[in-house]
């Protein structure tokens, strides 16, 4: 069978990350709504989230197995069924143990389906010689934001998780459904660089925990801004009610506007530049902003992380998906370990030396990643394409 159209084959695999967006924002915004029916203090909700993380950091070696005997395209399908099945199960799940079960094995699927969905974009880059990775995680975002907003519409006439989650579910089925005509069929690449030790374990490379190190500092820089900036603008800059949830809304929007354009910058420039450079301007601009203060400077420090941060996680992970499956899943799984340690390290340092050294832990971080880019070996732009390659055809 003749292998998809570029743009086909592009919103396929841009569904795929819209319904990762979707499927964690829906069942994220009905928190209060799940706290309120199970009864749960401020704890048991933290447990409650670690769960989620938990279960996608820990899901790396499975996913390398899994990815190996199924492929991209047949795992991503799998484990979006399997977070169906988890959207519906904590819709009417009656008790806490019972959540907490449901809500790891969700991250398990997130995990299969983040490294899935990153390796069929960075398929689809290397298929078509057109770089398109920091749009489908622009696409990620959107998934989010359209997730906030059903919400929102339908709180206001029911407060039924039921009655929330069956609309969402069926969205999130038309998304998969939409998905799977044009998704790639493409034969993992083989690590270049992994070592084997006697037996059948691998240890992973220096290149490849470079990436992960990059990866996770990334990450641990977007948890943080996400979780800290209002409290920031509140507590430590004395911003209004008002202004201080333009924080999140700064960062959020610059980060997806980045993601639009990003890909330009990747095809002109080649990935290495873009990432030292805009990991550089994310640290340099917060930590002007910390020392400056005021609203308007911590407002364009903000913009600044939002920028320069948004092309580090695709540009990492389409680098970690040329060094095989075990490589992408380990990288992914650091990835998912800064999300979930970052806003806790940033409040373990603010209850010490309080919130201003805090964000100046994030600056740090996102510094990290300028350091550490300078050591991967990255692909300088999008390679030309395979027409005639087996990899870019469908059963």
């Amino acid at each position: 069978m003749p292998a998809p159209s570029f743009a086909r084959a592009k919103w396929s695999v841009a569904a795929l990350f819209c319904f990762l967006g979707f499927q964690y924002g829906t069942w994220v915004s009905r928190l209060p709504a799940l706290r309120t029916r199970l009864d749960l203090g401020a704890g048991e909700v933290g447990l409650l989230l670690m769960a989620c993380g938990a279960g996608a950091a820990a899901s790396f070696p499975l996913v390398a197995v899994l990815m190996r005997r199924l492929g991209s395209r047949r795992l991503a399908l799998a484990s979006a069924l399997g977070l169906l099945a988890v959207l519906a199960a904590l819709s009417v799940v009656p008790d806490y143990p019972l959540a907490v079960l449901a809500v790891c094995a969700d991250g398990v699927a997130v995990g299969c389906l983040n490294v899935a969905m990153n390796a069929q974009g960075a398929a689809l880059e290397t298929v078509y010689g057109r770089a398109v990775m920091s749009q489908l995680h622009a696409t990620f975002s959107a998934g989010l934001l359209a997730a906030a907003l059903l919400a929102s519409g339908v709180t206001t006439l029911t407060g039924s998780v039921p009655g929330h989650f069956a609309p969402a579910g069926a969205l999130l089925l038309l998304l998969l459904v939409c998905s799977r005509p044009g998704l790639l069929t493409h034969a993992e690449p083989a690590p270049p660089d992994e070592p084997r030790r006697r037996g059948s374990r691998t240890l992973p490379s220096g290149t490849t925990l470079l990436m992960g190190c990059a990866m996770a500092f990334g990450t641990v820089t977007e948890g943080a801004m996400n979780d800290w900036s209002t409290l920031y603008l509140r507590d430590v800059v004395r911003a209004s009610a008002t202004v201080a949830p333009l924080g999140i809304a700064v960062v959020s929007v610059m980060m997806l506007l980045a993601r639009v354009c990003a890909d330009r910058w990747r095809t002109r420039w080649g990935d290495g530049r873009v990432v030292r450079t805009g990991s550089a301007v994310a640290a340099g601009g917060l930590a002007l902003a910390l020392l400056t203060g005021g609203v308007v400077p911590t407002l364009l420090g903000f913009a600044c992380v939002g920028l320069g941060a948004a092309a580090v996680t695709p540009c990492v992970y389409v680098a970690a998906a040329g060094r095989g499956a075990p490589a992408l899943a380990l990288v992914a799984a650091m990835g998912t370990t800064g999300l979930l340690a970052g806003p806790a390290l940033i409040g373990f340092v603010a209850g010490a030396a309080g919130l201003g050294p805090g964000m100046a832990t994030v600056a740090a971080s996102v510094l990290v990643v300028t350091l550490t880019a300078t050591w991967i070996p990255w692909r300088p732009r999008a390679a030309a394409p395979l027409r005639s390659s087996p990899a870019a055809r469908r059963p």
